[in-house]
């Protein structure tokens, strides 16, 4: 008779510090291939795995995670053009990955 082994769920923080090898864009879901959470970016006709994140999902972490000092914007909001309105395609000022960079755990 084979024993049972029951595990118990792993807290984030420390599921995050076992994961400090991968970028820290993993822990939100790719928005160009669809790859969950925590799980590599993947090629959208073969399904191979990519050591690298998608640009999306680096934005979209960006995003996401820091402020941005260029156009003074709070997480979660898209950066702006001076004019106020959002960038085209989602994308994201460069001082904003810096500051997410920056802020990664």
């Amino acid at each position: 008779m084979t024993a049972r082994r029951y595990t118990a769920p792993m807290p984030d923080e420390l599921r995050h510090r076992l994961r400090a090898g991968q970028h820290p864009a993993r822990a939100v879901p790719c928005p160009h291939c669809q790859a969950h959470a925590h799980r590599p970016c993947q090629l959208r006709k073969s399904g191979r795995p990519l050591p690298q994140p998608h640009q999306q999902r680096i934005a979209a972490w960006a995003q996401l995670t820091a402020c941005c000092p260029d156009c003074q914007v709070t997480p979660t909001v898209p950066c702006r053009t001076p004019q106020g309105w959002p960038l085209p395609d989602h994308a994201v000022h460069a001082r904003r990955y810096q500051e997410a960079e920056d802020t990664a755990p």
